[in-house]
């Protein structure tokens, strides 16, 4: 009988691989080889290379999000901190996930900017929403001003999207990450002085 494998593990074999090779050059083989089984027993859990790739990513997107809310914030964190807060462990989390981010710079249509076909629009959405329910949240306590969600939600993740792949992808480092330090302090203070100026 042929155990049975956790398919984490399978997705984080083929992660590495991926991120190693690319998709075109990748083969299930070299996926086997690192799990000790054989390509053939892959179509017990995928249709194909292709359906082992977007599952395979999209439960790293899945890690990526949920790395960037699990934060271990001070008990009676007001929503402006945990925005703050979960701000930075988004754009940290490629620094800490060296694999994921070589796959990034191997497929940067995994995030696209303007998305015309995008196969993690799920996930990318639900990411969307967290941000959406944190606004609601800062709005509904007074601590963030009355802004179109919709609107406002849309243009914190276009945003983001940029910083990523400026940062990760084209490897912009350093000096990109400093631009996201500026950009989140300008959306939880404001550009003006003082209190209800225009």
């Amino acid at each position: 009988m042929i155990q049975k494998k956790d398919p984490a593990e399978i997705y984080d074999a083929a992660l590495s691989v991926f991120a190693d090779y690319g998709f075109k050059k990748a083969t299930l083989n070299d996926i086997a080889q690192k799990l000790n089984m054989t390509s053939g027993n892959f179509y017990r859990y995928f249709k194909s290379k292709k359906d082992l790739y977007e599952q395979t990513v999209s439960h790293a997107l899945l890690q990526w999000q949920a790395y960037s809310i699990n934060i271990s914030v001070p008990e009676g964190a007001d929503v402006r901190t945990r925005f703050i807060m979960m701000s930075f462990r988004a754009v940290e989390y490629l620094s800490v996930n060296n694999t994921f981010r070589k796959l990034l710079v191997r497929d940067p249509d995994i995030f696209p900017i303007f998305p015309v076909n995008d196969p993690y629009e799920k996930i990318n959405k639900d990411s969307m929403e967290l941000i959406k329910s944190m606004l609601e949240e800062g709005i509904r306590s007074q601590e963030f001003r009355n802004t179109d969600l919709e609107l406002t939600t849309q243009l914190l993740w276009l945003i983001y999207k940029t910083f990523i792949i400026r940062i990760y992808v084209q490897n912009h480092g350093k000096e990109i990450q400093d631009i996201w330090k500026v950009f989140v302090d300008l959306i939880t203070n404001g550009l003006f002085a003082g209190t209800g100026k225009s």
